[in-house]
């Protein structure tokens, strides 16, 4: 039939955005067109849009899981060609393209400890994704790389939007002392979190230094302008429907493929 199907939880989260970009421009580039489900995080919403993508004949789909769990995926996988974008899903045998989000988070910390940061903060995304995680995990190695203690009180959960951000960023301001820097899992939540420091009248970066993670187009053009560890994006759109292409024209394909992508340190003025 020609067409794609792309499933992401949050069509609103720039990030994803983006990916899609690189998905669309791509595919019709080679004549596909793209049909796009967003699932807000649902799993029954999920599991629905794949039924009816199935039934609506796309040659495959690229799909950005709502969580980890792999269960309600895996009838589909006989059906029709799969491939799985930022999600580490080990229980699903489909290709998927992935970035070093542990390499990502530890540089963030590094960088904010290079500037003469000892205090510092980390706002998380959902704890059972793989991406928050290992950003999670790679910010706490900095930390202990460098002589300093991963702390409890600093670390606060949110769900990558902005509320969360700013809510998280409110809890770490209310700490005695607050810290002196922030490490968020995401630039969504750290625009929020910008927004909450600026409210209580502090100043970013001269009373708190904020980091984010995705390196979307509007951190660039935020106040100040937003230091980000950088995603390639569009190229993950781009190489995932390459993976695609290879199932939907080889049915002889055997195992699984795993492409992981670097990310990159962009430093402006919130640092």
């Amino acid at each position: 039939t020609h067409t794609i199907g792309l499933i992401i939880p949050d069509n609103s989260n720039p990030f994803f955005a983006e990916v899609a970009r690189g998905i669309e421009d791509f595919g019709f580039q080679n004549g596909y067109s793209v049909i796009l489900c967003n699932s807000d995080g649902d799993l029954k919403k999920e599991l629905a849009y794949i039924g009816v993508l199935t039934s609506k004949r796309v040659d495959g789909i690229v799909f950005i899981a709502a969580t980890a769990k792999a269960e309600h995926i895996k009838p589909f996988l006989g059906e029709i060609p799969l491939v799985i974008v930022d999600r580490k899903m080990p229980d699903l045998e489909a290709d998927s393209v992935l970035v070093d989000n542990f390499g990502g988070g530890y540089a963030a910390t590094r960088h904010l400890i290079d500037l003469g940061h000892r205090k510092i903060g980390c706002i998380t995304g959902p704890p059972d994704l793989a991406p928050s995680a290992d950003r999670v995990a790679g910010y706490k190695q900095a930390l202990k790389d460098h002589g300093l203690q991963p702390l409890d009180e600093l670390i606060v959960e949110g769900d990558f939007r902005y509320q969360s951000g700013n809510e998280g960023m409110r809890r770490l301001l209310d700490l005695e002392p607050p810290p002196t820097a922030v490490f968020a899992c995401n630039d969504v939540m750290a625009i929020g979190a910008m927004k909450a420091v600026q409210d209580q009248g502090l100043r970013v970066p001269e009373d708190i230094a904020i980091v984010g993670f995705d390196d979307i187009t509007l951190a660039s053009f935020t106040n100040p302008t937003l230091t980000s560890v950088k995603q390639p994006k569009y190229e993950m759109g781009k190489i995932a429907l390459e993976l695609l292409f290879q199932r939907i024209s080889s049915s002889d394909l055997q195992g699984r493929q795993e492409i992981i992508l670097d990310t990159t340190l962009v430093v402006r003025e919130s640092t």
